[in-house]
């Protein structure tokens, strides 16, 4: 069974949806309890970072979605839910994230090296170049596949130990990160057709 965490940001149903086309059960649940001893945890989302972090605490899934993790069980963000596992975030203002990776998310172009014409938000295809081979979310996906993006905001990890794979948009940043039986990725496998069913596809086989 996979749980889909609903905290009212993010499109659950198309993601639903996927791993339905892939023969897997799919529940979306705002439940904590449920949350917590999940035996496969996504956590996907669209929108404000200050508002997704809000939502998980005032519903009490902080801790639900810690203990998750903790206990190794398999774990995927997607997009915002990705951003969410840092320390903090820098999008209108500074917001303390879930603390599960060591690092921050910052603004694309705020940073030194940026070409100063690049388009905010990064929007559309572009491809995966993968920095751990072994990652079993990459089984089948060759080197240079291409993903479906929406984002303003990328992660920075502290340690690059973190980094399953990069994707170049004025210069290279973390695309796909992995801890453990934790991974995230800041495309969005569910709208990339048949390449992130596949990520969906080895997700669910962990």
């Amino acid at each position: 069974m996979i749980t889909i965490v609903d905290y009212g940001m993010g499109n659950l149903r198309s993601v639903q949806k996927a791993f339905e086309r892939l023969g897997h059960e799919a529940l979306i649940s705002s439940d904590p309890d449920q949350i917590a001893h999940a035996q496969r945890l996504v956590l996907p989302g669209v929108g404000a970072f200050r508002d997704a972090i809000a939502e998980l605490n005032r519903l009490q899934m902080v801790d639900s979605i810690r203990d998750h993790v903790a206990a190794d069980r398999p774990f995927l963000g997607i997009c915002l839910g990705l951003q969410l596992l840092l320390d903090r975030s820098h999008e209108d203002g500074e917001w303390e994230g879930l603390g599960l990776v060591p690092g921050e998310v910052v603004r694309f172009g705020s940073t030194d090296g940026y070409p100063e014409d690049l388009k905010i938000p990064h929007m559309g295809w572009n491809t995966l170049d993968p920095v751990d081979t072994s990652c079993p979310l990459l089984t089948e996906i060759p080197a240079g596949s291409s993903f479906y993006f929406v984002h303003s905001y990328y992660v920075d990890p502290v340690d690059d130990k973190h980094i399953v794979g990069r994707t170049d948009y004025g210069l290279p940043f973390a695309s796909m990160i992995g801890r453990g039986r934790m991974f995230a990725t800041q495309f969005h496998p569910e709208k990339s057709q048949r390449i992130g069913l596949q990520l969906l596809a080895n997700f669910a086989s962990l």
